[in-house]
């Protein structure tokens, strides 16, 4: 749970309000309901909702999102998995009263263990759980980004540690300039290792 939980907050912190849901909500439909994860999940889910409702000026749809992610949150430790609740808890409160404040402030950061991490300060894991959700957000092929993250996995297992996937997985999701670029070689590199790997297969 510590990777999803770091990966949506990145995407969150990076702007991606609606995306990063998509990190925890496999996650988070797996586990059982009125739990203490669960309760986070779901409360963190429905905070992001909310964010996202008040900058489309759904006003009464971000004042309900906002009253029920307070309800799920309201019981959970203040650094509940190394979240830090208080200050979305105080958010949320603030958004329910007036949820025309996100136009006149940036909306409050996720804290995990400590910072408020951006997709630069992800190590592999919760990097390959945010690859193919910034693909979908942003309007990118999600299948050659998903097959990567898989060549990037299986590398890293079998100890190539200097895997060109593993690279590239990274600077996708860590470079907004040259996003585009990325993703052509990604896919390139893909291409080329399952002909590799449909060539060997009809040796047999």
């Amino acid at each position: 749970m510590r990777d999803q939980l770091r990966a949506g907050a990145a995407i969150y912190n990076a702007g991606y309000y609606h995306a990063a849901h998509d990190a925890w909500e496999d996650h988070w439909l797996n586990l059982e309901a009125g739990t203490d994860d669960e309760r986070l999940l779901h409360g963190l889910i429905q905070f992001t909702a909310a964010v996202v409702h008040a900058r489309e000026r759904n006003w009464e749809g971000a004042v309900g999102l906002a009253e029920s992610a307070r309800e799920y949150l309201a019981e959970l430790p203040a650094d509940y998995r190394d979240v830090r609740l208080p200050p979305v808890r105080s958010f949320l409160e603030a958004l329910a009263a007036d949820p025309e404040l996100v136009e006149r402030r940036p909306p409050v950061r996720l804290v995990h263990e400590g910072t408020a991490p951006a997709p630069a300060d992800l190590a592999f894991e919760p990097t390959a759980i945010a690859a193919p959700v910034l693909a979908d957000e942003l309007g990118y092929d999600v299948d050659p980004v998903d097959a990567a993250r898989q060549y990037a996995e299986r590398d890293l297992a079998a100890g190539d540690d200097d895997s060109r996937f593993i690279t590239l997985v990274f600077d996708f999701v860590r470079e907004d300039e040259h996003r585009g670029l990325i993703h052509q070689r990604l896919a390139d590199h893909v291409g080329r290792r399952e002909a590799r790997e449909s060539d060997v297969e009809g040796l047999f």
